[in-house]
């Protein structure tokens, strides 16, 4: 019998947002430097990683399906599970059977001296530091197998929203700094990379820490060659200023017309009890500086349905804000309580979990019919294309524009990873949140 000498072989898996897909690439390359590489579908992995999220208790039911599927499917691998749901509930996390090794949010980036215990004594590992004791920030720049790099410029929150349990996952706000922050865009750029997603907990709070400010980190990104294409990924509205909304309109090289800004609610109220740090007066009045400045921008919006207090009556005002805001698509969740936040313990009314869905669905609507509406403008219009990867099993090929439209056009293999012209002709039938295009070379 022959020997197997392949490397060993690992798989991940990301719940969750874009910074635990930024976190998730760099485990990839952290395992990669000790001799793995990435396991192919049909195979057995000897290691598996689940990097999880906890910002719902759905997304904590998800967690633990995809542990325990995993388990059941690849039970020589050892497993790893990190993340917030991790950091939240170590415990609950380690009983699941078939878990060999739980690492908080601090630990996460650690992995590899936690192999080396476990290559050690095969004992199990359970490691989750204290949020308030977790103060270093820990660097992040992969793609992983993607065409867009993620780059981790801050992390933790010290916002503490009553609904939200991110700054019990992640920590205090810190951040990198700005030099090592473009040194790694450089390392991209030189890695053929052509887009980097901002990302972080709180981007908005750039450099409290160090002394620096956000519109300096994004004025020292645009500088670097070979990066095409900045994007920054979701923004508090108080924190997203008219400087820096003045400065990406009429300033920079390379950053695109794409804001993520979370409403959360439509009320006044509601979002107070939520202890949000604006009103629906200054929310609007970022959306219409947007809207002045950049008009094509593309504007998502995060929302809750049927938060503690959302009465009726506060139901009746989210609703009407909402369907007059000049924004692209909403990205809806219905509330969730969650245990240890400061919500549970308000005596604001509570909204049955039947009418919380109920509220879900008319706020989905409403995002459909504004998505419907922004693609239907966009018939016509010549846009930049990023291209990504050829259609499997087609002889098309996709790509995002500048203002973040998901588009296909016939195949063009040596235009992958590059920027080229294209007109929008319609929008997929077959898929439709996907626009089509004929290239204009």
């Amino acid at each position: 019998m022959t020997p197997d000498f392949s490397p060993r072989k690992a798989a991940f898996y990301t719940l969750g947002c874009k910074l635990n897909f930024a976190e998730t690439s760099t485990i990839g390359k952290i395992l990669a430097d000790r001799g793995f590489r990435r396991a192919l579908p049909e195979e057995a992995p000897d290691i598996c990683v689940v990097n999880t999220c906890s910002v719902t208790e759905m997304a904590d039911k998800k967690g633990r399906s995809l542990i325990r599927r995993l388990s059941r499917r690849w039970p020589q691998a050892t497993l790893v599970v990190t993340g917030c749901y991790a950091q939240l509930k170590p415990d609950e996390v380690a009983a699941i059977p078939g878990v060999d090794i739980v690492l908080g949010s601090n630990e996460k980036l650690r992995i590899s001296e936690y192999l080396d215990r476990w290559e050690s004594d095969h004992a199990p590992i359970r490691e989750a530091t204290r949020p308030a004791d977790i103060t270093e920030f820990r660097p992040s720049c992969e793609r992983g197998d993607r065409t867009r790099y993620w780059l981790k410029v801050q992390d933790g929150c010290d916002y503490y929203c009553t609904y939200c349990t991110i700054p019990f996952a992640r920590g205090r706000s810190r951040s990198g700094r700005i030099d090592l922050l473009v040194e790694q865009a450089r390392v991209a750029a030189a890695a053929g990379g052509r887009e980097i997603v901002i990302t972080g907990v709180n981007i908005g709070e750039f450099g409290k820490d160090t002394g620096e400010s956000l519109l300096d980190l994004l004025k020292a990104l645009d500088a670097v060659e070979g990066i095409e294409r900045y994007r920054i990924s979701s923004i508090e509205p108080n924190l997203l200023t008219e400087e820096i909304i003045d400065w990406v309109a009429h300033e920079s090289r390379a950053f695109m017309p794409h804001f993520h800004i979370p409403l959360q609610s439509g009320s006044d109220a509601v979002l107070k009890l939520m202890n949000r740090r604006y009103d629906t007066a200054l929310f609007a009045s970022r959306i219409a500086a947007v809207r002045r400045m950049i008009p094509d921008a593309f504007i998502g919006v995060d929302v809750i349905a049927g938060a503690r207090g959302e009465t009726p009556e506060e139901w009746q005002r989210t609703l009407d804000f909402i369907s007059e805001l000049d924004v692209t698509r909403l990205h809806v969740f219905p509330y969730s309580e969650r245990p240890g936040t400061a919500a549970l313990m308000m005596k604001a009314q509570a909204v049955e979990p039947a009418e919380r869905h109920i509220r879900a669905a008319r706020l989905q609507i409403i995002s459909d019919a504004k998505l419907l509406r922004y693609f239907q403008s966009m018939i016509g219009q010549e846009r930049p294309v990023l291209w990504e990867h050829i259609v499997h099993d087609t002889d098309r090929m996709s790509g995002l524009t500048d203002n973040y439209l998901r588009v296909e056009a016939p195949a063009r293999p040596e235009l992958i990873n590059t920027v080229s012209r294209v007109e929008i002709t319609g929008i997929d039938p077959e898929h439709e949140e996907t626009l089509t295009a004929r290239h204009l070379l």
